[in-house]
């Protein structure tokens, strides 16, 4: 039997991404190993410097929706008012409604 997950002593045991999906995948978005992931570091880099110019590039004009989930940097007060005036944000509240609504057309 052979295996197939090997363990190497070089690399990270932790890696935290991000990626967007829809009609296209932006290019993975590494978090800087040490970093402390707050609605600054969340809205400055993840989300700026990383996934919004794939999102911008493969929705082109059309409009589109943000959905995260419950994590805190998600739900934190300045993440969900930093970009409201570029695309729709589904609110925390809101979340449990929208599956809802998906589930039970």
């Amino acid at each position: 039997m052979s295996v197939l997950i090997r363990e190497w002593k070089h690399f990270s045991r932790n890696v935290m991404v991000s990626v967007g999906v829809y009609m296209g995948k932006t290019r993975v978005a590494f978090i800087d190993s040490g970093a402390k992931v707050n609605s600054s570091y969340y809205c400055n880099i993840v989300l700026e410097k990383g996934l919004l110019s794939d999102i911008r590039t493969i929705c082109r004009h059309y409009r589109w929706t943000l959905q995260q989930d419950g994590a805190p940097v998600h739900t934190a007060r300045t993440t969900m008012d930093y970009p409201k005036k570029e695309y729709n944000f589904i609110e925390p509240h809101m979340w449990k409604i929208q599956i809802a609504l998906v589930l039970n057309p």
